[in-house]
């Protein structure tokens, strides 16, 4: 070991450099114009599988896009290894602005919101009409939540073996919501999936529905056999089905074209994150009415215009009982 006594020279000392990177910092973010566009298929703790054209391959979201989070039916760019061989991982540089979003909260005092699904064109609502009993606070929920997201929405009934679907057609028939009707036989034999199959010929639908409503063995009835989800059964004491879809996944319709797009069963939907300002749009027959309400009216209230304008003869009462209802449901739990 070399050492240093007090005739030393400073010169024989060698100074070490700083250990601080003098790099100038930068803002400038690299825009990756060569990246490949993906679509994601699901999310798995961290794990985004997406979709390069005919390839499947693994992602993980790139460090820059901070806690911005991307989920099933997000457009992205992606750089990196996009082989999609085994244990190969590309990066997620950019998410793509969305079309459309489907939010929900856990509860209404939840302020934390989380999208569950993005870009999807419609949003299939799935209730059972018996077993488990229908529950029109539920569906009605679901409706805020797509009218709010830019979804259009479909309502799909099933198991109309058990139970006829009148009463709750008449109680939406107002809001104009095209509805397909199922029944158990009808999916085994392939006609229950022929019919909703018309309503999602090149589009990206997105399923809800509660536990148990059937919706994940509709799912299967409409993908390919090696696509095909577990399903379960519901319980005959509470009522309940078992959730056997864990995260959302996007499945594409290889004979009409199209992505379904399958999400895991709620027993709730919280609508903390809607302003009822909005939900308004999705009435333009009624819409237009409003003009002479007072600021931040609820549409609900004694000098509400929508009231004349419906007696004037421009737009259904019904419509209006509707919107209302819809308008209240934040009010109320699912199960009222």
């Amino acid at each position: 070991m070399r050492r240093y006594g007090k005739h030393t020279d400073e010169d024989d000392i060698r100074s070490r450099p700083g250990r601080r990177n003098t790099r100038p910092r930068t803002n400038i973010r690299p825009k990756h114009e060569d990246a490949a566009e993906g679509m994601i298929l699901t999310v798995d703790r961290g794990r985004l599988t997406c979709l390069v054209g005919d390839r499947v391959v693994m992602a993980m979201k790139a460090r820059e896009l901070g806690r911005k989070a991307a989920v099933v039916g997000d457009r992205v760019a992606l750089v990196g290894d996009m082989s999609g061989k085994k244990d190969t991982l590309a990066r997620i540089v950019r998410i793509e602005e969305r079309t459309s979003v489907l939010r929900r909260t856990a509860d209404d005092d939840d302020p934390f919101e989380r999208v569950v699904v993005a870009n999807a064109d419609q949003l299939a609502i799935v209730t059972a009409l018996a077993d488990p009993e229908p529950r029109p606070r539920l569906i009605d929920r679901c409706l805020v939540a797509a009218f709010d997201g830019g979804l259009e929405p479909l309502l799909v009934m099933t198991k109309s073996d058990l139970a006829p679907p009148d009463k709750l057609l008449e109680l939406y028939g107002a809001l104009d919501i095209p509805y397909v009707v199922t029944s158990r036989e009808e999916l085994e034999n392939g006609g229950a999936a022929d019919r909703v199959r018309e309503q999602l010929d090149g589009r990206v639908t997105a399923f809800v529905g509660h536990s148990g409503v059937g919706k994940t063995t509709l799912v299967n009835a409409l993908v390919s056999e090696e696509q095909r989800r577990s399903t379960g059964h519901v319980n005959a004491v509470t009522g309940r089905g078992r959730h056997t879809t864990t995260s959302a996944l996007a499945l594409p319709l290889t004979e009409v074209g199209g992505w379904v797009i399958d999400t895991p069963g709620v027993r709730s939907f919280g609508l903390a994150h809607v302003d009822p300002s909005r939900v308004i749009h999705a009435f333009p027959d009624l819409e237009s009415g409003t003009e002479g309400c007072p600021r931040a009216c609820s549409h609900d209230e004694p000098d509400c215009a929508l009231d004349d304008w419906v007696a004037e003869g421009h737009a259904d009462q019904a419509r209006l009982y509707s919107l209302r209802r819809l308008l209240a449901t934040r009010e109320r739990t699912e199960g009222d």
